[in-house]
């Protein structure tokens, strides 16, 4: 086979735009079959955690405070209410942001900071270093003594 740009036989690159189609081919039976299954997988550990919930709630509740059984739907309802509420499942809500997302903020963070730092006079930043020594107490100046050991 000839390769389309040098016209010579270029085994190596029709090898791997061979390869490349049939990764995207892959990818796309992947996600045929993968999506459907997914779904019902997530439709099933929806199920699964209702019917703990229910079961718990049932099991235990009516008889310590009086209240109340409640309905498969009712649990799956509160499992969606406490995961709007308070976070779980997959580890997010009240954590906040990813690892990744942390490591830019603090990024940018560092950033800013080193950009004011550079604009400050040597004054300034005197200044702010007895500020934060002042109410931090880290940092602590040395004596004389210190200085000369």
């Amino acid at each position: 086979m000839q390769c389309s740009v040098c016209a010579i036989g270029c085994k190596a690159y029709t090898t791997t735009l061979g390869n490349r189609e049939e990764m995207k081919m892959t990818r796309k039976r992947l996600i045929w079959i993968g999506a459907p299954l997914a779904m019902v997988g997530i439709t099933l550990l929806m199920a699964l955690g209702g019917w703990i919930v229910q079961y718990l709630w049932n099991w235990l509740l009516p008889t310590l405070f009086g209240w109340r059984t409640i309905t498969f739907w009712q649990a799956l309802a509160l499992l969606v209410l406490c995961r709007i509420l308070f976070g779980g499942f997959s580890g997010g809500g009240h954590r906040g942001m990813g690892i990744g997302m942390r490591h830019r903020m603090r990024e940018r963070m560092e950033e800013r900071w080193a950009a004011r730092w550079e604009k400050m006079t040597p004054e300034e930043r005197e200044k702010f270093r007895q500020g934060m020594q002042a109410r931090c107490g880290f940092g602590e100046e040395k004596t004389e003594s210190q200085a000369s050991s």
